[in-house]
């Protein structure tokens, strides 16, 4: 094996209420990940916020899977033993740390596999800035307004992409003027509408409301879960996504289609029934087509973004007009999921797109060491 390896850190887990939709990103990414190109450093944190760096980190993962009994397809312990077993001196710690002290020593560049609030939305991502090491996907900035949808379409309306109406609020708001909020999405739009916790993605607590009693509970389950719930107008529509990958000058990828085996792309849809259908390359017009790359390139350019990111888009049944729902800075990774299947559509492999993520992690860092981090007035 050559000397040289890349050592590349597979953050997973998290406090999050996709902290399960992680795991199962993580595995297909370690699977993926060329033990003869690279050292494979696991790192684990638990719905309790305790890291564990490679050996425990496979302990942390096989003793939360018993105690929430959820997870049925996340990574085994045996799976990734076999994959880091000669990690010995990374797991040489016998207890969990609130934070690996050598963490930015142990590795060259860090995939944070991970989804939702503290992983997706900047978190994660300060905190690595903090310790100078690369890191895949987006900064800070881009990741933060990414995850926050009412910031996200703030931002994509400044830039004019077209979107659907919606109502933003916070839980505390919801709890003392419920009347008031409720009156003033059905003077916006109307019926029926979809209710989503603000910071939250994975369909987590996303509930669609054809009525004024569906629109209280749906409120009532979002605020369980962030302390903003955003209201968006319910249209006909098909609902396409792509792929976007690189740094200043990114590249989207063919679009794809998603047929929900419910009646809307929820959590069940995605993780549990795996009845919905994935059609790709979508059929649209070169106009719709022209369109929705045009679009995802300014969402991804209008925040910052860099690595990756999934771009969601409805098109309208009766008018066939292009409308951007969401940017996705962290998309599911794992083999089935959306963002590779695109890029495997357009001719680019799993372990390729992996490849492509570090390299392009590594050169957006060693651009920003070549700033200059100190000022001399004189």
């Amino acid at each position: 094996m050559p000397l040289n390896r890349i050592k590349v850190g597979v953050v997973f887990g998290g406090k999050s209420g996709e902290h399960e939709v992680s795991l199962q990103s993580a595995k297909s990414v370690i699977e993926a990940l060329d033990p003869h190109q690279y050292t494979i450093v696991p790192i684990g944190i638990s719905k309790s916020g305790r890291w564990h760096v490679g050996k425990n980190a496979v302990k942390s993962l096989e003793e939360e899977q018993k105690a929430t009994k959820k997870v049925t397809s996340g990574p085994s312990a045996s799976f990734i033993n076999e994959q880091v077993g000669g990690l010995t001196s990374v797991s040489a710690q016998s207890a969990p740390e609130p934070l690996p002290p050598t963490l930015a020593g142990d590795v060259d560049v860090i995939i944070p596999v991970m989804h939702g609030t503290y992983g997706e939305d900047g978190s994660i991502q300060g905190l690595l800035e903090l310790m100078d090491v690369a890191y895949v996907g987006a900064g800070i900035l881009a990741s933060a307004v990414g995850l926050d949808k009412i910031v996200m379409k703030q931002v994509f309306g400044s830039v004019g992409l077209p979107q659907v109406r919606y109502v933003g609020c916070t839980r505390k708001t919801w709890k003392t003027r419920p009347h008031e909020i409720i009156d003033e999405i059905e003077r916006t739009f109307g019926y029926p509408c979809f209710v989503k916790p603000a910071n939250l993605g994975s369909s987590v607590g996303i509930t669609k409301a054809k009525s004024r009693t569906e629109l209280e509970r749906a409120m009532e389950l979002a605020a369980q879960y962030d302390r903003k719930i955003i209201v968006e107008e319910g249209l006909d529509v098909r609902e396409v996504e792509v792929a976007v990958l690189g740094n200043d000058t990114p590249q989207v990828s063919v679009a794809g289609e998603i047929v929900p085996s419910n009646e809307f792309y929820d959590y069940k849809a995605k993780y549990v029934g795996g009845t919905s259908k994935l059609i790709i390359p979508a059929e649209l017009t070169d106009e719709q087509r022209n369109a929705i790359a045009t679009y995802a390139t300014q969402a991804f350019q209008a925040i910052d973004c860099s690595g990756l990111a999934r771009v969601d888009f409805f098109i309208e049944k009766s008018s066939g007009k292009v409308i951007i729902n969401e940017i996705n800075t962290m998309p599911g990774f794992t083999r089935y999921s959306m963002y590779p299947k695109l890029w495997e559509a357009s001719g680019m492999s799993y372990s390729k797109l992996l490849d492509t993520l570090i390299q392009l992690a590594l050169e957006r860092n060693n651009e920003k060491r070549e700033l200059t981090r100190s000022f001399d007035a004189e």
